[in-house]
């Protein structure tokens, strides 16, 4: 998918991957969602966790930057080379959390971040370097990558997920 250019590009984009990973969660039951071999030891449910996780990093990230602050991107105590170690916290927070409370928190999420991309302007979301943790970043490239590409990501690690392990029962 090439870039967005509009704001009603990223609105689309999220929403088709999005579906598209909704319509994915209603073939498996909920055995398979909580299965571990997702994605290596994560379950279906860690990469939902993992999703919502980086939704409300980077609605944290747009909240403080309106206020006039500077948030801790990734996340405080790591750093953008410590993505391994930042993502395996958020597995290690959220791995024993209920399904259902799991898919709850994904799906409002999903609608938290939808709003808040329709609330900003296209200048909001296109003018680089808008915030000043950004750099030359535009705020449209981390919603981006919280949305259609991580739905898109996750979707992929689960059908391989899927396949290896239809393999290894066979």
């Amino acid at each position: 998918m090439p870039r967005p250019f509009t704001k009603a590009q990223i609105l689309a984009e999220s929403q088709k991957e999005h579906d598209a990973l909704e319509q994915l969660l209603t073939t498996l039951t909920p055995e398979q969602i909580i299965q571990p071999g997702a994605l290596g030891a994560w379950s279906v449910k860690d990469v939902l966790a993992h999703l919502y996780e980086w939704e409300q990093m980077a609605l944290g990230w747009l909240a403080a930057g309106q206020r006039g602050e500077t948030p801790h991107v990734p996340a405080e105590g790591y750093k953008w080379s410590q993505l391994p170690a930042l993502n395996q916290a958020i597995y290690e927070k959220h791995r024993d959390r209920p399904l259902d409370e799991m898919l709850n928190l994904f799906r409002a999420s999903y609608n938290q971040i939808t709003a808040a991309i329709e609330n900003l302007s296209e200048e909001e979301l296109f003018t680089p370097g808008r915030f000043p943790w950004m750099n030359k970043n535009a705020l449209a490239a981390y919603f981006v990558s919280a949305t259609s590409s991580h739905y898109r990501w996750a979707r992929t690690e689960i059908r391989k997920g899927l396949k290896a392990a239809q393999k290894q029962a066979s």
